[in-house]
């Protein structure tokens, strides 16, 4: 029943660009695109183009970039490319980058037909696309333009779903130098290697009785735990295969809206403006010694994923990860840091919009920080790995952080601490945690252009 849906969708999409009868039915100016892409007929795809070149106007930059982008007729790729060059007086060769670049350092002129012809031809990758953007005009709340496709299929990566755990003595696969993203939820302690996780992106799982999305965006660097539940509804979320600004977004099985993943809030689809926004919690990149060190109890990923993949240390976007450049642009770069530098993000987004990026770098450097965010004091401390933990520490004036798991404050008393709080060793006083997560530091501006960021 869903093939024949989408099926019929796409013949009434495609039918814009055909005639009925002898007669033009009614075309949109995006359906002369679609005939330069699909069309076996020379004399349609000529006829398109002269139409193209004759009516040209500014919304239709996007439609021959992305039509451009899919093409594997030479000979039509030849003539448009031509025309969208002397038609911008612009020279960017076949640098797609550039080209969106150039799309996005202006006012975006597309109008709502964008959104079908975005559908009609992406699904010449997906049919499943379709419904992402098919009918969406009056449901989005990002700028349609810089929506990407990232190279892969609906779950083309393919998210973990409840993988296999297994104990520490059990993880030989693993040495201590190996980086791990580690969380804890009502004493449940888990290990996700990034040498796994790289390869699928997402996992869904039940820690501590709570049932969680975790989201690798190997792109902007961003690993984030959200709780999938919210308001009673418990979201099924998946790899879209497009990006926002570099930044991986999501799709849900049951409406199929697309996600931003750093924001945790629905951008495109029947979900948004319902006011959701996925509460998010902490995530500790460390290394596997320190983790299991900190946490011998803990659990990690096991080998056995159901997929053949080389799990291998660095393996997965090894070429990407080895230098600064970008795989996929963005609107504009915020030099401060180099693009892929590290920053940890500070949020409490239930309080107030404030944000703070922090260079990692500045953190291992001051293993104790203390900052404010909406007027309320925190603490950062910077262990031997690297890794981040953060708490609001009140009035409470921690000097000295031993690198591992105790904390001493000004009045000489210890403190010992935990992945979701602080503990006073004499009177038991707990400060609590502040979830928080690392990034990139391209993709988190990209994603936060407000944000504040201390390097020094």
């Amino acid at each position: 029943m869903l093939k024949n849906k989408v099926f019929i969708i796409l013949i009434v999409l495609i039918s814009l660009s055909l005639k009925s009868h002898g007669q033009d039915v009614v075309r949109k100016d995006y359906s002369y695109f679609l005939d330069v892409f699909h069309s076996t007929s020379v004399n349609v795809k000529k006829e398109s183009l002269q139409f193209i070149e004759q009516n040209w106007k500014e919304s239709f930059e996007i439609y021959a970039i992305e039509t451009l982008y899919f093409m594997h007729d030479s000979k039509s790729f030849a003539d448009l490319f031509l025309v969208l060059q002397e038609k911008t007086n612009k020279s960017y060769g076949f640098d797609f980058n550039a080209w969106f670049e150039y799309i996005w350092s202006k006012e975006p002129n597309y109008s709502d037909d964008y959104y079908s012809f975005k559908a009609a031809i992406h699904a010449a990758k997906d049919r499943r696309f379709i419904t992402y953007f098919l009918g969406r005009e009056n449901q989005s709340t990002i700028r349609l333009d810089e929506v990407r496709w990232g190279g892969v299929v609906q779950d083309g990566i393919p998210p973990l779903r409840n993988p296999k755990m297994i104990s520490v003595e059990k993880a030989t696969y693993l040495d201590d130098d190996n980086v791990v993203f580690g969380v804890s939820i009502n004493g449940d302690t888990r290990a996700y290697p990034k040498r796994i996780l790289a390869w699928h992106e997402m996992f869904t799982d039940v820690v501590g009785g709570t049932s969680v999305t975790g989201v690798y965006c190997t792109l902007c660097g961003t690993v984030i735990l959200y709780k999938s539940e919210k308001d009673g509804v418990n979201y099924q979320l998946g790899t879209s295969g497009f990006l926002y600004r570099s930044n991986k977004l999501m799709y849900d099985k049951k409406t199929q809206s697309l996600w931003n993943t750093l924001w945790g809030k629905p951008v495109i689809g029947p979900l948004v403006g319902k006011g959701i926004e996925l509460e998010y919690l902490s995530v500790v990149t460390t290394t596997w010694g320190e983790w299991k060190a900190q946490h011998p109890e803990t659990t990690v990923l096991s080998l056995n994923t159901g997929h053949r993949r080389d799990y291998g240390e660095g393996i997965a976007y090894k070429d990407y990860f080895a230098t600064d450049k970008l795989m996929f642009s963005i609107p504009k770069k915020d030099k401060r840091l180099k693009n892929k530098q590290e920053i940890l993000a500070i949020r409490n987004p239930s309080e107030t919009d404030e944000n703070i990026a922090i260079s990692s770098k500045f953190l291992q450097k001051n293993p104790i920080y203390k900052g404010r965010i909406n007027k309320k004091m925190f603490t950062v401390f910077t262990d031997n790995s690297g890794a981040h933990r953060v708490y609001f520490t009140k009035e409470v004036d921690f000097i000295n952080y031993d690198g591992r798991q105790t904390v001493t404050d000004s009045t000489g008393a210890l403190w010992s601490l935990f992945e979701g709080y602080l503990e006073a060793n004499s009177d038991k006083k707990r400060l609590e945690l502040l979830p928080t997560h690392n990034a990139f530091w391209f993709g988190y501006k990209a994603a936060f252009p407000d944000v504040t960021l201390i390097k020094k």
